[in-house]
């Protein structure tokens, strides 16, 4: 197991089951701020690099709520409003 110093209290607990946006988000945020790297958090929450990979092309592309596990399929279907160029 990684050495993060005592999960901060704005990062889910190693052991989450139930992944809301926000906790993902989280995890993102984490990694982005150098608060650990994405080999100790994929290990850390168990999840693979694909999914964590997933997890920052949805903010990248829709925000936080890209994230939400009921609107994958919407955006899925939808170009990215925010990597959209302007015509």
């Amino acid at each position: 197991m990684p050495h993060i110093s005592a999960d901060p209290p704005d990062l889910p607990a190693p052991d989450t089951k139930r992944w809301v946006a926000r906790r993902k988000a989280a995890i993102v945020n984490a990694v982005r701020n150098g608060e650990m790297n994405i080999e100790d958090a994929c290990r850390h929450y168990m999840l693979s690099a694909e999914e964590f990979a997933a997890w920052e092309r949805a903010i990248e592309a829709h925000g936080v709520a890209g994230l939400r596990v009921t609107r994958l399929q919407a955006y899925r279907d939808s170009p990215p409003t925010r990597l959209a160029k302007a015509r």
